[in-house]
């Protein structure tokens, strides 16, 4: 049940879109297409809201949020600030924050319980993101990439993290997160798994060029399409 889609002419996704257990945000100016994507996977479910942040569209790598918060960069604008937190259900948090590596997405990743950050996260971010994220917070980095966010992906049911990863860095990792992990690709080969990939405790979006090889590893280590949910539609 992962799902291929391009935004515009990017296979880029996770570039373009957040999506978590109660809300996916989706940047503007795409096709209809794309957002159709999403919205018939999960509109149902959790609201998918357009959104523009600090006037650009690389949303999923400027915000950080699982289902009990969302962290956006000081550059967010007052206007964008109180349309997500409109849109967002009541009891998501929104938060802007003051970080010097602004690009949140790429120096953090998290699912609802626990997030790896990039070594030299402030502080204080670091307590704004335990605090409204309500997670455990980890320095970490993944095979010898700081960015973590830009190199793994996080749900609940598991993880899919940069295909260098060591077998001792994946026990590790998987200890301190309580989830299963595999080391890969998406994208054909790509290793930058956070651009190409959005993942929540039921549903993936990938890159258009995502193997079915990639595709059949992203659904078993993040257990999606699994007897309760696959009543949701057809496979793709």
């Amino acid at each position: 049940m992962a799902v291929r889609a391009q935004f515009e002419n990017s296979n880029e996704v996770g570039v373009f879109s957040k999506l978590t257990n109660a809300y996916c945000l989706v940047a503007i100016g795409a096709t209809e297409n794309f957002y159709s994507v999403f919205e018939s996977e999960l509109s149902d479910v959790i609201p998918v809201v357009r959104t523009s942040i600090a006037g650009c569209r690389i949303i999923g790598r400027l915000c950080v949020g699982n289902r009990h918060g969302l962290l956006v960069p000081s550059t967010t604008t007052d206007q964008e600030l109180q349309y997500i937190r409109n849109a967002l259900p009541d009891q998501v948090k929104i938060q802007r924050v003051e970080e010097r590596l602004s690009a949140l997405g790429n120096v953090i990743a998290c699912n609802d319980y626990v997030a790896l950050t990039h070594l030299d996260l402030d502080m204080e971010t670091q307590e704004i993101l335990a605090d409204v994220l309500k997670v455990e917070v980890f320095r970490q980095s993944l095979a010898s990439n700081v960015l973590v966010g830009s190199y793994c992906a996080l749900s609940n049911q598991g993880g899919l993290v940069h295909p260098r990863t060591s077998i001792e860095d994946q026990d590790e990792l998987s200890s301190l997160l309580q989830v299963p992990l595999v080391a890969g690709t998406v994208n054909r080969g790509s290793d930058v798994i956070g651009a190409g990939l959005v993942v929540n405790d039921w549903s993936a979006f990938c890159g258009s060029d995502t193997t079915s090889t990639e595709l059949s590893v992203i659904e078993s280590v993040f257990k999606i399409g699994d007897a309760q949910q696959s009543s949701i539609g057809d496979n793709h």
